[in-house]
C-alpha cells in the first residue's frame, strides 16, 4: 500500500473528507499498540490531524511512553519528507496516564505513585483511562469503584482532565462521579456508543463527549441521535485505535488518520459543515488539554 493511500474495508482506495484546511484531533489513541507508531503519525498528518492524545498504562508503559514521543515524531517527519510531503506537519502528541478499570486489581501503592510521577511531565494532559468496566469483570466492581474515585480525585488535585472508560456500568459510574465530584479541569466520556437517554445525566454533570468509530456504524442510529444533543463546545473526536475502525474502514486496524471519517459523520449528525465540525472539535481539544498554555 502506498504511504499516502487510504483503503476501505474492500481494499479499494477511499478519499478522506475535505475539511477545507481545518485541523482535527484524535483525543484517545493507543499509539504503542500500533505496529509502526511513527508511520501512523505521518499518515495522520496527511489526514489533517493537528493533535493526537495517546494513553499510557501504569501497568505497561507509563515510564517509557513520554520518552518515545519525540522519536516517533522525528521518524514521522523523515517519512513525510522522503515521500515528498515536506509541507505536511506531524501532529503534536500528548499523553493520558492511569490505570484501566479492567486492571484495578493490579493497582498497588507503587502504581499510584508512578501515575503521580508521570503526570508531572508537561506532556501529560489527563488521568485515565479510568472508570468502570463490567463487561469482562476482570476486577471486582468494588475495587474498580475505589480506583475510579482515587483517580478522579488525583485529576482534580493536579488540575488535569479525567478520561472516562465506562462499559456496562453507567449508573454506578454516575454514582461515583457524583459522590467524588467532577475534576475541576473536566472529564471526557470517551468513545461514547450509547443512546441519548444514557448520555443525558453525563451532560448534566458537564462531561465532554468523545465519539469514535461506533458513531459511523450503519446501525448506530442511537449514537448519532446522542451526538446531535451534545452542545458543540463539548464535542470531541477520537479513534481508540487500534480498535473499532470507522466506516468505511471497519474491520481494519484502526489508526489516528481514521479520525477523519468519524469527524465527517459527526458533522452530518450535528448539522455542522465539515469545516465547522473540524474547527469546533479541534478547538475544544486544544482548550481542554491546555495545549496552548
Amino acid at each position: 500500500m502506498s504511504f499516502s493511500t487510504f483503503l476501505n474495508a474492500k481494499k479499494k482506495e477511499v478519499e478522506l473528507p475535505d475539511f477545507e484546511g481545518a485541523l482535527i484531533a484524535d483525543t484517545h489513541a493507543h499509539l504503542d499498540m500500533l505496529e509502526d507508531p511513527a508511520r501512523a503519525l505521518a499518515r495522520s498528518g496527511l489526514a489533517h490531524l493537528g493533535l493526537v492524545v495517546t494513553v499510557a498504562s501504569v501497568h505497561e508503559n507509563a515510564r517509557t511512553i513520554c520518552d518515545s514521543l519525540e522519536g516517533w515524531r522525528q521518524s514521522a517527519r523523515a517519512m513525510l519528507d522522503a515521500a515528498g510531503f515536506v509541507d505536511i506537519e506531524v501532529p503534536e502528541v500528548r499523553v493520558i496516564v492511569g490505570g484501566h478499570p479492567q486492571d484495578a486489581s493490579k493497582m498497588t501503592d507503587e502504581g499510584r505513585a508512578l501515575i503521580r510521577e508521570v503526570a508531572r511531565d508537561k506532556r501529560v494532559v489527563g488521568i485515565g483511562e479510568t472508570g468502570l468496566d463490567y463487561f469482562y469483570e476482570t476486577s471486582p466492581r468494588a475495587v474498580q469503584k475505589v480506583q475510579f474515585a482515587e483517580e478522579l480525585a488525583l485529576a482534580d488535585e493536579l488540575d488535569i482532565v479525567a478520561c472516562l472508560h465506562i462499559r456496562d456500568a453507567h449508573d454506578d459510574a454516575l454514582e461515583v462521579l457524583r459522590s467524588t465530584g467532577m475534576p475541576r479541569a473536566g472529564a471526557i466520556l470517551h468513545c461514547y456508543n450509547m443512546g441519548p437517554e444514557t448520555l443525558a445525566p453525563f451532560l448534566e454533570l458537564g462531561c465532554m463527549v468523545s465519539f469514535a468509530g461506533p458513531l459511523t456504524f450503519r446501525k448506530a442510529h442511537d449514537v448519532r441521535e446522542a451526538a446531535a444533543l451534545v452542545p458543540h463546545e463539548r464535542l470531541l473526536t477520537e479513534t481508540d485505535c487500534p480498535f473499532m475502525a470507522p466506516e468505511p474502514c471497519r474491520g481494519q486496524t484502526n489508526e489516528p488518520a481514521y479520525t477523519a471519517f468519524t469527524a465527517g459523520m459527526l458533522a452530518e449528525a450535528t448539522g455542522l459543515s465539515l469545516r465547522e465540525c473540524a474547527e469546533v472539535t479541534y478547538s475544544n481539544a486544544r482548550k481542554l488539554f491546555g495545549c496552548d498554555k
